[in-house]
């Protein structure tokens, strides 16, 4: 046992050339041991004679068994060396592999670094643009507030102008009512995206709040209205100020991309424990490939010369408060068969508000 340990220790010094010694010597060996052994037994039983069975004994134990030992080392030779060579290839392929992973890891960390570093840059930014603009908006409302009370207190004494000079003032009225109202939506956004917007939930009724904004809007009665309202409506659980604003600002939407005189349809059903206020027109209707991005901050997909003015603020706001109310805001386009009249459909979703027990017991 222990030669043979000194042996395997031996060989896995220079395997290479130990094996190579092996391959001639141990034939070598066996064969001057075959042909003694031959020559003393055959002398021992009565004298060395060169018969066809001493022959044959010398060429089958002094020549073929060596020659089979010396190819047996030498495939052994060829395995170990090529058990080397894949080895050193494989380690080889292991260090570039190596090199290649500690390179990419120092490029990835140099990434990350360069963009945590680009992230910070962008909420920097984000955080200059919302109090620039808050501060814009803050600065702008009070003149506007007095423009706005100067322009009703000229308007109520408007009968002893000029029919040109009245016109022009309803016309500085209006369009000073529209810039305040963008003014107060970019200041209800920044609040709403700051997180400082109140939100104050509780139970509304939902066919009182849609006929006031439905009045408030069209005081003329110039836009017809066809209603579809569930008897019997559960109240919502919603902030009704800006519940309001959010119809509002379908409504005004409708207003703005429907054709004159035709009539807009409201419905509102409850679907479990929602309420679902759906909002459709008979206007132009909005393309599919832009619905993703229309309740994007900004994004106004239509660029047609005689689209109305706006800003792309309001289906942004709306979106965020129906997020705030725990509610959601989607959009339906096409709606209707007609081709021509397509519209489009706005559906809010909000939640029931819970019964008291003591209500229900009454």
């Amino acid at each position: 046992m222990w030669h043979m340990r000194k042996l395997l220790a031996w060989l896995n010094k220079e395997p290479d050339l130990n094996l190579r010694l092996l391959q001639w010597a141990v034939p070598l060996f066996l064969a001057g041991s075959a042909l003694v052994y031959e020559l003393v037994e055959h002398s021992l039983e009565g004298g060395l004679h060169f018969t066809t069975a001493f022959m044959g004994e010398v060429l089958l134990f002094g020549l073929m068994g060596p020659i089979i030992i010396g190819f047996m080392i030498a495939w052994m030779r060829e395995i170990v060396s090529a058990e080397r060579r894949a080895t050193a290839l494989a380690q080889e392929l292991n260090r570039d592999l190596e090199a290649r992973v500690a390179a990419r890891t120092a490029e990835l960390a140099a990434r990350n670094a360069e963009l945590a570093r680009a992230n910070a840059e962008l909420k920097q930014l984000d955080q200059l643009k919302s109090d620039f603009v808050s501060l814009v908006s803050h600065e702008l409302r009070a003149p506007l507030t007095n423009l706005n009370g100067g322009l009703e207190l000229a308007l109520q004494q408007a009968d002893s102008l000029p029919p040109g000079a009245r016109h022009i003032l309803q016309t500085m009225v209006k369009e000073s009512e529209r810039l305040t109202g963008f003014v107060q939506t970019i200041l209800n956004v920044s609040r709403l995206e700051a997180g400082k917007l109140q939100i104050n939930p509780g139970p509304v009724a939902c066919l009182p709040l849609l006929q006031r904004t439905v009045e408030a809007m069209f005081p003329d009665q110039r836009r017809p209205v066809e209603w579809d309202i569930a008897a019997d409506l559960p109240p919502l659980w919603a902030d009704e100020v800006y519940l309001e604003e959010v119809v509002r600002n379908i409504l005004r939407n409708a207003d703005k991309y429907a054709p004159a005189g035709s009539p807009i349809r409201i419905t509102a059903w409850p679907c479990d424990d929602r309420v679902q206020i759906s909002i459709g027109d008979q206007g132009p209707g909005i393309p599919a490939e832009i619905q993703p991005y229309i309740f994007e901050r900004f994004y106004r997909g239509q660029r047609a010369d005689n689209v109305a003015p706006g800003w792309g603020l309001g289906l942004y706001f709306a979106r965020r408060l129906m997020e705030a109310q725990g509610g959601a805001i989607s959009l339906r386009s096409p709606w209707r068969d007609d081709p021509g009249q397509p519209g489009a459909e706005f559906t809010l979703t909000l939640p029931i508000a819970a019964v008291p027990e003591d209500e229900d017991d009454v």
